[in-house]
């Protein structure tokens, strides 16, 4: 029997590439988009999907800080899926990247609903549908949520309480056969960092203990591995290049 994924955040950088990898893994995916741009990507990648992993996917306009379009973007899913589910990726981030006392309450709000928020909206909808035959959601949290970072206070509240979240739901999901457990990913190659000056870029990667910094593959990598162990749960892992040793 096929298996079926919802990701949210999986159009791009990190979350594309976890995408893919649940292609080459054989699982059926729902991923969601906000934007017209997104859901251009979205379109592409489930084409991608179908024509390249031969897998089903389907793309499903939802922002995931809402709890109705969750709600929406879960039925959709399930529905397409003939009400079966297995794993939940929860990877949908943004971040604002500015020193606290600048920061509106409106912009940390909507870091802490998209960061945080919304993989309680999305664990809430989805766990009904996980529980009882080895399941798997994976959150995406960040060496932000293990350390502090400089103008990241809301990106590293939010990332700390998906760690929370992680160990509180593998915990009381575990006799349920839900294992829950977290990525938190260092300096990753994504189209942020590669529009920076070069030199900065070879500074950065020089503070790395491997001396480079990971792609997105290492990531997707991450989650497979996950998704592939039976006695890992509740669990944080940060493929950093030693860049922070908890």
């Amino acid at each position: 029997m096929s298996k079926n994924a919802i990701i949210t955040g999986g159009t791009r950088g990190l979350g594309e590439a976890m995408t893919l990898k649940l292609g080459d893994m054989g699982y059926n995916v729902a991923i969601n988009y906000t934007s017209e741009r997104s859901g251009a990507l979205a379109d592409a990648l489930v084409q991608k999907l179908k024509e390249e992993k031969g897998v089903d996917a389907i793309a499903v306009k939802a922002d995931v800080s809402d709890y109705d379009a969750c709600e929406q973007l879960v039925k959709t899913a399930l529905d397409h899926f003939q009400g079966q589910l297995d794993v939940l990726i929860n990877n949908a981030g943004i971040t604002n990247n500015c020193n606290f006392i600048d920061l509106q309450p409106k912009d940390y709000m909507r870091v802490i609903n998209t960061n945080l928020v919304s993989m309680m909206h999305m664990s809430h909808l989805c766990l009904p549908h996980l529980v009882d035959h080895d399941s798997c959601i994976v959150n995406t949290a960040s060496v932000g949520g293990l350390v502090g970072v400089v103008n990241q206070a809301d990106y590293c509240a939010a990332k700390t309480g998906v760690i929370g979240l992680t160990r509180a739901l593998a915990l009381e999901f575990a006799p349920r056969k839900v294992r829950v457990n977290a990525i938190a990913p260092g300096m990753i190659m994504t189209d942020m960092l590669r529009g920076v000056n070069q030199d900065e870029l070879r500074a950065l990667a020089a503070t790395i203990p491997l001396g480079y910094i990971g792609e997105p593959a290492d990531i997707a990598g991450c989650m497979e591995y996950i998704l592939t162990a039976p006695y890992l749960t509740g669990q944080t892992i940060s493929p950093n290049g030693g860049f922070v040793m908890p």
